[in-house]
């Protein structure tokens, strides 16, 4: 459900979706006890409860006549999408060549995903069951991280309580 709601203390009008207990007003910040406030419209229809508020917005500055040659809000929607130039375009109107950037695009949706240091370590204690130091290593290497910071990592990680080790094994706390 949908209600056209106005503040008594500015007179703003906005959408309210469901029945909550209260609204704040967007202009002035008021809290309103839903029940208490003026439903100019309640429908189910979130774009119908838009179509009030600009109506009455619209009737309110002298601009009814003109607000009512207008088309629904879905239509104008649909216009939008045809109006102006494509992405493409715009790009190759500043210069960009459009075709290295869906290569480029391409490339970096095939690679392999890329962490920073610190979250290839804590990615590998996470999905893997109870790595040892050499797993963990091998899985950070995969991202460009170095053993040498691994070592220390884990090291830092095990005097902070974040992560135990028994056995050669680690687990995260």
């Amino acid at each position: 459900m949908y209600a056209v709601v106005g503040c008594s203390n500015c007179n703003a009008l906005w959408v309210v979706e469901g029945r909550p207990d209260t609204t704040g007003c967007p202009r002035c910040e008021k809290r309103h006890q839903f029940g208490k406030l003026r439903k100019f419209v309640t429908t189910d229809d979130e774009d119908h409860a838009r179509e009030v508020r600009a109506s009455i917005l619209a009737n309110k500055a002298g601009h009814g006549d003109a607000f009512a040659e207008l088309d629904d809000f879905a239509t104008l929607d649909d216009y939008t999408d045809d109006v102006g130039m494509s992405d493409d375009e715009f790009l190759s109107q500043a210069g960009v060549d459009t075709d290295e950037v869906a290569g480029v695009a391409e490339r970096v949706e095939a690679s392999p995903r890329s962490l920073g240091k610190r979250e290839a370590v804590r990615t590998a204690l996470r999905e893997l069951d109870e790595p040892t130091a050499g797993e963990v290593k091998a899985f950070a290497a995969e991202h460009g991280v170095d053993g040498d910071y691994v070592e220390r990592a884990l090291a830092k990680l095990k005097r902070a309580g974040e992560l135990s080790e028994s056995g050669g094994r680690y687990r995260q706390l």
